[in-house]
């Protein structure tokens, strides 16, 4: 157990949105707590100082969202994410890192163990609150207004490559919507783009998500990057 003592609140009343925060700064959680606490229909309902405590307080209350800071003693937030996410029983548990900086090189490292986006720690008030809210929804959360940057760096990192299982399944317009969700578009972009339907787009990254067993949005980034159906050149297109 570290310093900072992880301290749980009553579980909220059905519809309440769940909130697990994780920080080895007490004024960073107590700033954050007071923040989504005062907005109605969302709880924090544990906090801890270390990722050994978030994993544990995850296992123990499934919150919907949780926040992690990337650097914590004892386990670190890319550790804490990776074991949320393997856990079959917390598939209901979306991560949010927590970052000092935008482009934080552990942030793609975060992404690939299973988190659905990330936050800068300075992000405004209803920011917060919309990507917590976003984030329990199962929806990517890449931080608005640098997603394509932060795609474009993932991008230039080095990482495993090689068709993602079930990539052989997918069809060609779904390889295609995968591709452009790689891009960083959004539903409404990828239905311009292809001169389809909203509701269309989202239903062909619905099925792409359920033939990868992708945990969100996020993760088909991931696979389309690692299946090479993106490379640096093609994001630059």
């Amino acid at each position: 157990m570290s310093e900072a003592t992880a301290s749980t609140a009553p579980v909220p009343g059905d519809g309440a949105l769940r909130v697990l925060i994780a920080d080895d700064q007490a004024l960073i959680r107590a700033g954050f707590r007071a923040l989504l606490n005062s907005e109605d229909g969302i709880e924090v309902v544990a906090e801890a100082g270390d990722g050994a405590e978030a994993v544990e307080l995850a296992r123990r209350l499934r919150p919907d969202v949780a926040l992690l800071d990337i650097q914590m003693p004892v386990m670190d937030g890319i550790e804490a994410t990776r074991r949320i996410a393997s856990d079959g029983s917390l598939t209901g548990v979306h991560v949010v890192i927590l970052t000092n900086y935008a482009l934080d090189e552990y942030v793609f490292s975060a992404l690939r163990s299973g988190a659905c986006g990330f936050l800068v720690k300075d992000t405004e008030p209803v920011e917060l609150i919309r990507s917590v809210r976003v984030a329990a929804s199962g929806e990517a959360l890449l931080s608005p207004g640098i997603t394509r940057r932060l795609i474009a760096e993932f991008l230039a990192q080095p990482g495993p490559t090689g068709a993602a299982p079930g990539l052989d399944r997918l069809t060609e317009r779904e390889r295609e919507v995968m591709a452009l969700v790689g891009k960083g578009m959004s539903n409404e972009e990828i239905a311009e783009q292809l001169h389809i339907s909203h509701t269309t787009a989202k239903t062909h990254v619905s099925r792409a998500m359920v033939k990868l067993n992708a945990r969100d949005r996020a993760q088909l980034v991931v696979f389309a990057y690692d299946s090479g159906l993106i490379t640096p050149r093609s994001q630059g297109a």
